[in-house]
């Protein structure tokens, strides 16, 4: 991203003209919390530019990497039924687990604080006047003891109970999180790296599990190559990559956990995307339930392991919450839904820009 101006936007009589910063790295490694992954053929056809490559990005300050995957955009016919067209992006190579989800929910607000106006405002609030020559040691005060909006950033409520039930947490995907939880961490990890992430668009997600199956898609016929399902999952999720990957190299897009997308769920999706090919289409959520999830998971039969496969939230997913309302950040009844990111290439040049994909917390009464 280039240095642009912004505007800050967490307190209502503070406006600072500050430039955004943005760094990332590109050093290839493995996972810590992955087990090795299963090796396919189909990954070693592919030709990469010199700005558009698999990289690893660091979560500063802890030993946790996410690998990104290159996602080349083009046009494809979604659901078999509509021609979509979607831009450049980077996806996780692997669902976002335990390992690194707890990184955020056990993240303290102070930090997020300082790397909040570190990242998206080129303010160090620790340093004095003569490092940030722009503005006063009064301001920098302020700034350090400013409240955090929670519709900014924030962290999650203490889990009820288990939330993994027992099945694992060392490189196993992150589970039973709210749709508005798996947002907050992409929103997270853009603080800690200077990277603009966010959950992929129900059109990402399809296109990218695709891997250039563009004209009509079939379900792979033996799912077990690629799936962990409930024919194959002796009723348990599995350690991230340890099926073989897609042609693009995204290990368990077809089963594990199924997916959280950014997407409001509409049963009619192709009727509300109007115009053909549509581009980039997304529906900002705007209702708390359902919202669109993708692929199948260890929970649901083998026929559920395809591109295709799509379903909305539902209230049911928090049926043991006890609380009123109950919990934004848990389900306690979900543990077949997890999340992976992306990250487009073509990154928003300032705040407002990246409020568009931004969501409100609503109160759960269900």
């Amino acid at each position: 991203m280039s240095p642009l101006k912004v505007t800050a936007i967490l307190s209502p009589f503070l406006i600072v003209v500050l430039l955004f910063g943005c760094t990332s790295t590109e050093t290839a490694s493995t996972p810590d919390d992955a087990a090795t992954p299963a090796e396919s053929a189909a990954t070693a056809v592919i030709e990469y530019s010199s700005d558009f490559a698999p990289f690893t990005e660091e979560i500063s300050g802890t030993p946790q990497v996410i690998e990104m995957v290159p996602v080349p955009g083009g046009s494809f016919m979604m659901g078999n039924e509509h021609e979509v067209v979607v831009d450049d992006f980077w996806m996780g190579k692997y669902e976002i687990t335990w390992n690194q989800y707890n990184l955020f929910a056990n993240e303290s607000i102070e930090n997020i604080r300082r790397q909040l106006w570190q990242v998206f405002y080129d303010v160090d609030i620790d340093a004095d006047a003569t490092s940030s020559p722009t503005l006063t040691d009064e301001v920098l005060e302020v700034l350090r003891e400013a409240e955090i909006p929670a519709d900014v950033i924030s962290t999650p409520s203490p889990a009820y109970g288990d939330l993994s039930l027992g099945m694992g947490s060392d490189g196993y995907p992150a589970i039973n999180m709210t749709h508005y939880a798996a947002f907050m961490f992409t929103k997270w990890l853009t603080v800690k790296t200077g990277n603009f992430y966010r959950l992929p668009t129900e059109a990402e997600w399809e296109y990218a599990c695709r891997a250039g199956a563009n004209e009509q898609y079939t379900p792979p016929r033996n799912p077990d190559r690629y799936a962990w399902h409930r024919g194959n999952s002796d009723r348990s999720y599995a350690r991230v990559g340890t099926k073989e990957p897609n042609a693009f190299g995204l290990y368990d897009m077809l089963g594990n956990v199924t997916e959280w997308t950014f997407d409001q769920y509409h049963e009619d999706y192709f009727a509300q995307l109007g115009n053909e090919p549509a581009v980039n289409p997304m529906f900002a959520p705007d209702q708390l339930y359902p919202r669109a999830t993708r692929g199948g998971s260890w929970m649901d039969g083998a026929e559920a392991a395809s591109c295709l496969n799509r379903r909305g939230s539902s209230p049911a997913w928090k049926m043991n919450d006890p609380q009123l309302p109950k919990s934004m950040w848990w389900h306690t009844n979900a543990p077949f839904v997890g999340f992976r990111v992306v990250m487009p290439k073509d990154q928003p040049e300032t705040v407002e820009e990246m409020e568009k994909y931004w969501i409100e917390a609503i109160q759960d009464y269900f």
